[in-house]
């Protein structure tokens, strides 16, 4: 698969651009490389997907920011994100309005019905979003997963084929004549206003469904369940949101796929904590370890470590295992695994086990004697953990 470009490179703008500036950028290359300009040119066919593309995703305040900060991983639709490539339906019946009568008053070739053919602009119906909660376990989290769901939905009918038509074929409306519009001439103290709106008949679509499909009932629409496959990248985080494009409740009669969100539900772990792309790890050792040193096994999302423990290691100190935390979502290297030393200090002692301490209290070695540098370390611990 070609590896996507940067969405900024393609508009030719910087991070820092102003919404009415994006809008301009796109506006110029869209004009360029619109269908219309360009005739059976691929080309600039794939040029102007790239650029709707591109515009869709940082002209949305939330798309444009895990974009930011997770690069394409936070908005593919076909890695799980929103954006996966856009079709010319999509294209036209979100931006049309940006291209005004440049291409002989048809909104620049933008109707909702397609593009090339002078007509009255007709409404394309847009099926609604889905929204379901992804467990994920730190364990999917750090090398990436692909889930599959099972969705209850509305789908294309099969009987009619999502046309809601028994015969397949739909009429143009009669009272709009298939424009998908009426027009409504009123009086002013101006004179004569014309407006004009989507047709209460038709719902604006210009066509009308004579013969219904006894399935579907004229809808095009019935519910049904379906197993939907979602590859999640490596580095997501609890909360987190994701589109894949056109996988959320089908339009009635062929419209325009809604969208499947998928909201990431980090799961507790039974080991670590985590903190951004930082893991967290209590481990407890023997006082005799602490006081003379030693080793004690630590588990990671990989397998066992071996980890030494220097003599004289107090309670609290924290080790640092680099790049043994998770990785960013946004493929910038991994963060690190800080384990916290805990000495063990057991709540019951034996005779013996009490006569053997209570002969070590009055050697000078156990006696507290705290340095400087040990005396500040619980404010060196808050600021680690504050990072």
């Amino acid at each position: 698969m070609a590896t996507k470009r940067d969405y900024y490179e393609i508009l030719g703008v910087d991070k820092n651009v102003s919404p009415e500036d994006l809008k301009k950028a796109y506006r110029k290359l869209a004009l360029k490389y619109h269908p219309d300009r360009n005739p059976g040119d691929k080309e600039a066919e794939e040029k102007f997907k790239e650029a709707a593309e591109a515009y869709s995703v940082l002209s949305n305040p939330d798309k444009k920011a895990r974009y930011d900060q997770f690069g394409h991983a936070g908005v593919d639709g076909a890695g799980g994100f929103g954006g996966g490539g856009m079709d010319m339906n999509d294209i036209f019946s979100q931006f049309g309005d940006l291209f005004g009568d440049l291409f002989g008053g048809r909104g620049g070739g933008f109707g909702f019905g397609g593009f090339g053919g002078g007509r009255q602009q007709r409404r394309v119906m847009r099926g609604s979003n889905l929204r379901i909660k992804m467990p994920l376990t730190l364990e999917e989290i750090d090398s990436g997963v692909e889930k599959k769901v099972k969705v209850t939905k509305y789908v294309s009918c099969k009987t009619c084929s999502g046309s809601g038509s028994r015969t397949g074929s739909l009429e143009p409306c009669p009272h709009c004549h298939g424009s998908g519009v009426v027009t409504e001439v009123r009086r002013t103290i101006l004179g004569q206003m014309q407006t004009q709106s989507p047709c209460p008949h038709c719902g604006g679509e210009g066509r009308v469904v004579k013969d219904k499909c006894p399935d579907c009932h004229g809808d095009g629409i019935v519910k049904a369940e379906e197993v939907i496959s979602i590859q999640v990248p490596a580095g997501v985080t609890d909360g987190m949101q994701f589109a894949l494009s056109g996988k959320g409740n089908a339009a009635p009669r062929g419209g325009i796929p809604g969208d499947l969100v998928v909201v990431v539900d980090e799961q507790p772990h039974e080991l670590f904590e985590r903190q951004e792309q930082n893991l967290y790890y209590n481990a407890f050792v023997t006082f005799s370890d602490a006081a003379m040193g030693g080793s004690v096994e630590i588990p990671t999302l990989h397998g066992k470590v071996r980890v030494k423990i220097e003599q004289g290691t107090p309670s609290g100190k924290v080790l640092r295992l680099k790049g043994k935390g998770l990785p960013s979502a946004g493929g910038y290297g991994r963060g690190d695994l800080l384990v916290c030393v805990n000495v063990w200090v057991p709540k019951s002692l034996t005779k013996d086990e009490k006569a053997i301490l209570e002969s070590l209290k009055s050697s000078p070695n156990f006696k507290p004697n705290p340095t400087r540098q040990e005396r500040g370390f619980f404010d060196k611990m808050k600021d680690l953990f504050n990072q």
